[in-house]
């Protein structure tokens, strides 16, 4: 389906062709004769069909460009499935199947995304808190002093205040590269199953390590922060978390092998 990828964002719809009844009723006689060129115009020629349907859906909060893909597939699905006897508009008929693929991808996204109440509601606190202190005291307070005042394990500050960030299409490229999607970073399930035993050994070596160490390891390979984030929590220099998380890498090399 990536033949019929559209950019929605800054999207012309104008450039987008349409096709008149007869034109594709001739079209879908050639290609039941085998012609795929026909197809292709098909296709080519209902996208406008497949925006506009995809646009019923802009109040989800979704990556339109995701809906649209989904209507595409169910475009391509009513193609190869329509038939000339039912004496009905192909557009009448491709509804349907479009409506359906969109629906079951916001359907997905509605099960597998939802973040509970409360884990918002503690986002909530916790940035009402942080405004609070830096009105007071001039600076962004620490997780460590979050952690006392809201009284919270400091792992549940950065998971809550993830649930605020929007959700990212799979789609998106990467760092501005076309090439590279979000989705090519998704790691095989073959090598994840190849990886397990070193991660057991990882878990049970954290154990033996300074605690410092095993925090800082822990902040930026399991939460993702960035060496500036930690030391701006820890109120220590970037230097020295960069020192640190060397050497705790270097202790759990040797213990690994």
């Amino acid at each position: 389906m990536s033949k019929y990828k559209v950019d929605i964002a800054g999207f012309d719809e104008s450039e987008i062709i349409t096709l008149k009844n007869d034109e594709t009723i001739g079209l879908f006689k050639e290609y039941k004769e085998g012609s795929l060129i026909a197809k292709d115009k098909i296709i080519q020629g209902n996208l406008k069909l497949v925006l506009s349907l995809t646009n019923k859906f802009r109040h989800k909060n979704m990556d339109l460009n995701d809906l649209f893909q989904a209507g595409c597939i169910g475009l391509v699905k009513a193609v190869d499935n329509f038939d000339l006897s039912y004496n009905v508009m192909f557009s009448t008929y491709a509804v349907p199947l479009i409506l359906g693929e969109i629906k079951r991808v916001v359907r997905q996204n509605n099960s597998s995304l939802h973040i509970s109440r409360s884990t918002r509601d503690l986002a909530y606190k916790i940035l009402g808190f942080k405004e609070e202190y830096f009105n007071y005291y001039g600076i962004e307070p620490t997780n460590e002093e979050i952690s006392k005042n809201l009284e919270i394990d400091e792992y549940e500050i950065d998971y809550a205040l993830k649930s605020l960030d929007k959700p990212l299409s799979i789609f998106m490229s990467k760092n501005n590269d076309d090439d590279i999607t979000l989705g090519d970073q998704i790691p095989d399930l073959e090598d994840l199953k190849q990886d397990r035993d070193a991660l057991i050994m990882l878990r049970d070596s954290l154990k033996y390590i300074k605690e410092n160490e095993r925090r800082i390891i822990t902040e930026r390979y399991l939460l993702g922060l960035t060496q500036s984030e930690i030391a701006e929590n820890l109120n220590v220099s970037q230097a020295q978390v960069s020192r640190i998380e060397k050497n705790a890498l270097k202790t759990l090399k040797k213990m690994m092998n």
